[in-house]
């Protein structure tokens, strides 16, 4: 079966099946049932924090995009799968929740940023002087794809379920979308057939984007995102059955607009 098969435009119709965003880099998602989007900006909240190693060089003041192994993330840091977090977008809390134990954290606060990454250092087992700086720098978003352009900080990226259940048929196992850690997922188009979408157009709901980027996979979807076990070499599974290590795609807002769970997508 050819997975990269082109469709008729008219036939491009799929419908979104999740809607969620990162808080803080490398810690857990959230789902939506709606989100409003802006032209030109990211998904709402979405990887407005993160957790900078020591001499990482992050300015908060002058804040500029820097790789991501300069911060604690799944590519590195499997361990952090096993946290499970919640942020209140209304009061800036932080709820993280550790073997059993809840913990608080107000990041309005300096005293709970810096509490928060002792948490986060001791989970992880770093020695004392390895322990990191949670930051935030609005409307600064620490995204893998930050270093490439502002442009790119700010897209949203778009996961197609039938391409992660086609990988899964691929590879005899079954592969969780979460380990892609996509803010738009959708279903009904042909699997992988969206990588081919890069120039084009997609509508879902009042919201215009236009695909500018294939999304190249790194350790991170290693990751179990339940277990936080490094289990599954998704990378080079990929690449050996595709060709490509591959999978999703980034997308930059035109129009803005309310995206359902439950609307229609089509490709421009």
């Amino acid at each position: 079966m050819n997975l990269n098969r082109s469709q008729d435009d008219a036939l491009v119709q799929g419908k979104v099946r999740g809607l969620f965003y990162y808080p803080v880099k490398g810690l857990s998602g959230q789902s939506l049932e709606r989100v409003d989007l802006q032209s030109g900006q990211g998904f709402p909240f979405d990887r407005i924090f993160g957790f900078a190693r020591p001499n990482s060089g992050f300015d908060p003041e002058n804040p500029r995009p820097l790789p991501k192994t300069k911060f604690v993330v799944l590519a590195r840091d499997a361990g952090l799968a096993r946290l499970d977090c919640r942020f209140d977008p209304a009061t800036f809390d932080l709820t993280v929740r550790k073997d059993g134990d809840v913990h608080r954290f107000d990041l309005n606060q300096s005293e709970d940023r810096d509490a928060a990454a002792r948490l986060i250092s001791r989970h992880l087992d770093y020695a004392e002087e390895l322990t990191p700086t949670l930051y935030s720098a609005d409307p600064h978003r620490f995204t893998d794809v930050s270093v490439v352009s502002k442009e790119l900080m700010n897209a949203v990226s778009l996961i197609n379920l039938d391409s992660v259940a086609a990988f899964s048929k691929m590879t005899g196992r079954q592969v969780s979308e979460t380990r892609f850690r996509g803010n738009i997922l959708f279903s009904g188009v042909a699997p992988f057939s969206e990588l081919d979408w890069v120039g084009r157009r997609v509508s879902l709901g009042e919201v215009e984007l236009e695909v500018v980027q294939r999304t190249k996979r790194c350790p991170a979807t290693e990751v179990d995102p339940k277990t936080g076990l490094r289990d599954l070499d998704v990378p080079r599974l990929l690449k050996s059955h595709c060709g490509h290590s591959d999978m999703g795609v980034y997308a930059e807002v035109r129009r803005g607009g309310s995206i359902h769970v439950g609307d229609t997508l089509r490709l421009s």
